[in-house]
Formats: structure tokens, sequence, C-alpha cells
């Protein structure tokens, strides 16, 4: 299974100044974790199985919290049972069908 997410204090005293520290405490527990992610500007994706990504999910969002007293998390999943390697797998596939259209 693959969840995409973006979390971001909704509450800060100076949001432009502190973004980047806040995201930074949420993106260092996806990555402790140990599960396959990638972040980007927009987003995360992690891959996992659905309990162990939802508490990496909920342990990032309790990271952003202890900044903000309002956080707020977008999120969206491919649950497919079995499904693993996907964040590699779909590029691969992806870059194929790029490559053969010329």
């Amino acid at each position: 299974m693959m969840f995409q997410f973006s979390i971001a204090p909704t509450m800060t005293p100076n949001v432009e100044a502190e973004m980047a520290e806040i995201i930074a405490d949420a993106v260092a527990v996806i990555r402790a974790s140990g599960l396959p992610n990638e972040t980007n500007a927009m987003s995360t994706t992690i891959e996992g199985e659905w309990d162990e990504c939802m508490a990496v999910i909920k342990e990032a969002c309790e990271a952003v919290a202890k900044h903000s007293p309002r956080v707020s998390l977008f999120l969206k999943a491919d649950i497919r049972e079995g499904m693993t390697n996907g964040l590699e797998t779909k590029m691969v596939a992806l870059e194929a069908a790029l490559k053969a259209k010329g």
C-alpha cells in the first residue's frame, strides 16, 4: 500500500519563517520509520502495511502539533494488498511508457 500525504501547521506565530523547521520534524519521523518514502515540495509518499503507515502518519502529525495547536492533513491512499516496491516500479513503468512514445 502507498500513502501520499502532506501535513502542515495552520497556526504559528510566523509561518513563513518556521515552516521548513516544523515540516523537518515531521519528515524526520517519516525517515526514522524505515519505511520506503519520498518527499517532494508538495507531499510525502510512504509504502508499507496499513497499520504501520498510519502509525507513522499519526506520529508525523503529532510532531507538527508540538508547534501548532491546529494541523492540516491531506491523505491519499493506494490500497492494494501484496503491492511492494511501488515507489520504484510505478516510476519504472512510467519512464518505459515515455520512452516508447519517443
